[in-house]
This record gives structure tokens, sequence and C-alpha cells, in this order.
């Protein structure tokens, strides 16, 4: 399946999943956009990764607030060597800037923040795999399975995993920018595509996941 392809088969998935499904799209707005009780949200994208189709009925919540937690707890780890990067380097460069050595402190400090976001999207490319694995076989340690994980976005194939992410995630960034410069209604139009968004980009990875299969 073709990028173009996989936009086109997610929107419709998310389509039928929401519109004319006035009260899972409602509830889902609600819970997305409350502390905590959010990790639904994210138990149900979780559903949504494990390629179950038509889009999945929300229920059992206690079931959902609990996976959504592990999801949550999963991204969290793997962003783990982000931050240890990131306090080395960037904080380093504070101390430096605070000792008065401000051309040391300036240079360190934008080597810190290029190194650690490529640290962070290198973490990102290996969670969204474990992430799919773990909604598959719902198994906590599957997350970090890091042979496994490496096979598979060998078998999806780097270029192709890395510019389908890309491409989704601009599309998704375009679409909030501009219900965000919308004058006055724009905030209440992000907050009720949070859901549409959310299911689209679950089911995109879905289906990336998946077309290691048929590669």
């Amino acid at each position: 399946m073709g990028i173009g392809e996989n936009l086109g088969e997610s929107f419709e998935y998310t389509k039928e999943a929401l519109v004319g499904k006035w009260k899972r799209w409602i509830l889902l707005t609600i819970i997305s956009i409350i502390p905590i009780v959010q990790f639904i949200t994210y138990g149900y994208t979780l559903r949504v990764m494990r390629g179950i189709k038509p889009a999945p009925e929300l229920e059992d919540y206690v079931k959902l607030f609990i996976d959504g937690l592990l999801y949550f707890i999963i991204a969290l780890i793997w962003l783990i060597p982000t931050f240890i990067i990131g306090g080395i380097l960037i904080g380093g460069s504070i101390l430096a800037l605070m000792s008065g050595s401000d051309a040391i402190g300036i240079a360190g400090m934008g080597i810190g923040l290029l190194v650690t976001f490529i640290v962070a999207a290198i973490c990102g490319l290996f969670s969204t795999i474990g992430i799919v694995r773990f909604a598959r076989m719902e198994k906590f340690g599957e997350a970090f399975a890091f042979g496994a994980i490496m096979e598979k976005i060998g078998e999806i194939g780097w270029v192709n995993y890395i510019i389908s992410l890309i491409v989704v995630g601009i599309v998704v960034g375009i679409i909030y920018m501009v219900l965000v410069i919308i004058p006055v209604i724009g905030w209440l139009l992000m907050f009720i595509a949070m859901p549409f968004l959310l299911i689209f980009s679950s089911r995109f990875i879905c289906n990336l996941y998946d077309s290691a299969e048929t590669a």
C-alpha cells in the first residue's frame, strides 16, 4: 500500500468510524480533553492499531483506560534516552552560559538541541512500532523487543517508513494549523477534530505496520 493509498484508506476508515456515529465522536472529544481520563482515548487508538475493521466500539472503559495508561508509559520509557542526552548536553550548555562562557554555551546549546532532536526522532521511530506490537500482542515487553522492531522496520523499508511518518505528521499538522487560525471557533474545532485525527493517524500507522506482510 502506497502512502497516498494509505492516506485515502485511513480517511475513509475514520469517516466511517465517526461520521453518523455522533455519540462516539462526542464522547471521544470530551474524554480526550480531560486529563488522566484521556488515557481512554489512547486505549481506543490501540484498538484501531490492532487492525479491527470496521472501527471498534467505544466500550469497556476500564480496559481502555488501563491500555491507554500502558501506552503512555511505553512512550515515556522510549523517551528516556532523549531526556538523558538532552539533560547532559543542554544542561551543560546552560552551566557554561552561567559561568560566563557565552560562545561555548551558545554553540553547545545549538549542538545539544540538534542532537536531542535527532535522538528523539530515532526513539519515535522505534516507539511507534513498539506501541503497535503492544497493541497486537498485548504484552508490555513486546513494546521493547528491539530486534523484532528493527526487523519490522526493515520489512517496511526504512526510507518508506520515515517518509510515511513525515507525510502523515505534515497532514495532521496542517489540519491543526488551519483550524487554529479560524477566528473565534478555531480552538473549538481543534478539539472536535482531535478524535478524527487520532483515529486517522492510528489507522495510517496500522496500515503501515501491516504493509510489511505484503511487501
